[in-house]
């Protein structure tokens, strides 16, 4: 059998991740426990800041590619499927690393870093308190500027699966990317879906959302708000039943309650592991990383939501939003591979 072959397409942002204190981010003037969105000036005064808090014999800033596909890509190459990611880095320290560092953990790069007079590449500028708590400080940079261009249709020959996050829906070009990539998949026979990534993204492009849900996506995945949201309605059976006129296959996840999958008609729930988090910033990228290997590897639609219930549980367990032991392992335990 032929390993599946999941591509990605998603905004490529290095998380630079910096141990602090209280003191310091109200010196530094950032506000603990949210992600913030900030300007590239704002963002280089803060990497500055980092060098100098962490210079010779201090705890040192971790650099790890980040964004939410290419953490459900490196999910899911770690369950074993072939992984390939489109994204969009400058040619800099922080781009050349993103790229290196997503080869070496086995997804593919597909687009080489843009040199020129182009934006830098984008980071989330990570700072953790000594409780635990990360406040989130996030340049979009060169990644936000995907378009059709970065899209080859080629990469596509043998790719069963495509992945997208509504995050890059932002933009026009990112719209007409996402077009371009799905018609790509479906003429190479493959599947493509798409995580609503967020309700206020939703809000902003309710109309472009039903029409790409009910258009070319295959499969969809959001959370209760995000489905209320993309049919304005306050009953999330309505906008299940919505959602399943338009679409194949739709997911949604309950935070602590059973994710519900509907597929063709065909209604299961999947259980959710309780567990008291200890970072919850990954659970969603990594429910859908067990969810499209459950997918891609032919499980029956419930057994590909338990998939994406254990890697949720086993992400939160831990700091990052990447997994860090062999899911398969606990997927035998259930009896579901």
């Amino acid at each position: 059998m032929t390993t599946p072959y999941v591509i990605g397409i998603g905004n490529a942002v290095m998380d630079v991740i910096s141990p602090t204190d209280d003191g310091r981010l109200a010196a530094l003037g950032v506000q603990k426990g949210i992600m913030q969105l900030i300007e590239r000036e704002r963002s280089e005064y803060l990497m500055a800041a980092q060098a100098d808090d962490h210079g010779p014999g201090r705890l040192q800033s971790r650099m790890v590619p980040g964004g939410s596909v290419a953490n459900t890509l490196a999910g899911i190459g770690m369950l074993g499927l072939r992984t390939a990611f489109i994204g969009r880095v400058a040619d800099d320290p922080l781009g050349l690393s993103y790229a290196e560092q997503t080869e070496a953990a086995g997804t593919v790069f597909v687009n080489p870093p843009v040199a020129g007079d182009q934006l830098p590449t984008s980071r989330s500028i990570i700072l953790v308190t000594p409780d635990g708590e990360r406040s989130m400080n996030t340049y979009l940079g060169i990644s936000a500027e995907l378009g059709p261009d970065d899209v080859n249709p080629a990469v596509f020959q043998g790719a069963g699966w495509l992945f997208l996050e509504g995050y890059l829906f932002d933009k026009p070009k990112g719209k007409d990317a996402f077009l371009k990539a799905a018609r790509s998949c479906h003429e190479a026979g493959g599947q493509a879906g798409i995580a609503l990534s967020d309700p206020f993204c939703v809000d902003r492009h309710r109309d472009d959302f039903r029409r790409l849900v009910a258009g070319p996506m295959d499969y969809v995945i959001g959370n209760i708000h995000e489905w209320q949201s993309l049919y304005q309605v306050t009953d999330l059976e309505e906008a299940l039943r919505l959602a399943s006129a338009d679409c194949d296959t739709v997911i949604c996840t309950r935070s602590g309650e059973d994710a519900i999958l509907i597929r063709n008609g065909e209604r299961v729930t999947a259980p959710v592991h309780r567990i008291v988090p200890v970072d919850a910033t990954g659970a969603g990228d990594q429910f859908a990383a067990g969810l499209i290997y459950g997918l891609a590897t032919g499980a029956p639609l419930e057994a590909a939501g338990r998939m994406g219930c254990i890697a949720a549980a086993e992400v939160i367990a831990h700091v990052g939003p990447r997994p860090e032991r062999d899911l398969r392992a606990d997927f035998r335990a259930e009896g579901l591979i």
